[in-house]
C-alpha cells in the first residue's frame, strides 16, 4: 500500500507519551494518538514491515 500521492519519506516520526496517551507526530502533519495497547501493536507491524522491505531491497540488487 503507498500513499496517495505516493510520496516516499526519509524522516522517522517523532513519539512521546503524556497522561497514558502516546502521540507519533511526523512528516506531512502527521499526528496521531494511540493507546498503549494500540501503539505497541503498530510498533510490531512497523518492524515487520521494515524489515520485509529491507528483504526486497536486498533481493532486488542482488
Amino acid at each position: 500500500m503507498t500513499n496517495p500521492d505516493d510520496q516516499i519519506y526519509d524522516e522517522a516520526s517523532r513519539v512521546d507519551a503524556e497522561e497514558g496517551v502516546v502521540r507519533q507526530t511526523g512528516p506531512d502533519n502527521v499526528d496521531v494518538r494511540l493507546t498503549p495497547g494500540a501503539a505497541e501493536e503498530t510498533s510490531e507491524r512497523l518492524l515487520e514491515g521494515a524489515m520485509k522491505a529491507r528483504g526486497q531491497r536486498y533481493f532486488d540488487d542482488n
